[in-house]
């Protein structure tokens, strides 16, 4: 199958496509024919290995896609082929065809959602969950300001935050960012 390698670390000239083999799923694991995937800043960051962090080389970049189950591995109950997906996190990487996901990554797709939503919803979402709620304790009644509102994460908290019934107070450096940002509730 055709996936995106990083051989070394560095700047975009460094993601290269190549042919891999395709995996095949284990117990408790989900092979996901990729429809979309997510690029997030983190993907960046792991592939400039700025912070000494990056992954071991060569690698498949990428954690979040959306797609269809192409096979199941044993003891999985939660999907089958033929589901539309979306996952956040993998363990073959998301930059290809086909990935290979343990079940807990891999969560049913509604028919509403288009596969690019599907694509950008783990990393940003999850973000902003996690500071919102688990580290922020945000409750409703309460006002939260959302600096970069405009971004993934930011349209995520604000979108969040709304829901839960917060006031938000969103910023965003260009006019069209703006807009934005009050469209979705800021």
């Amino acid at each position: 199958m055709k996936a995106i390698r990083v051989s070394e670390y560095g700047g975009p000239s460094v993601l290269k496509l190549g042919e891999v083999p395709t995996p095949a799923p284990g117990p408790n694991q989900v092979l996901v024919r990729n429809h979309a995937v997510g690029v997030n800043p983190v993907d960046t960051y792991l592939r400039s290995n700025t912070d000494n962090r990056g992954p071991r080389l060569p690698y498949t970049p990428g954690s979040d896609a959306a797609g269809v189950v192409e096979a199941v591995g044993a003891g999985v109950t939660s999907v089958k082929a033929g589901d539309r997906v979306y996952f956040g996190g993998t363990v073959t990487g998301a930059y290809a065809e086909l990935s290979l996901c343990e079940q807990a990554q891999v969560h049913p797709l509604p028919a509403s959602a288009s596969f690019a939503q599907g694509a950008a919803v783990n990393v940003p979402y999850a973000t902003a969950y996690h500071a919102l709620f688990n580290r922020g304790h945000g409750q409703a009644g309460e006002t939260v300001l959302v600096h970069g509102a405009s971004g993934g994460v930011g349209i995520g908290a604000v979108q969040l935050a709304r829901a839960r019934g917060l006031t938000v107070i969103g910023t965003a450096g260009t006019e069209r960012g703006r807009r934005l940002v009050l469209a979705e509730g800021a």
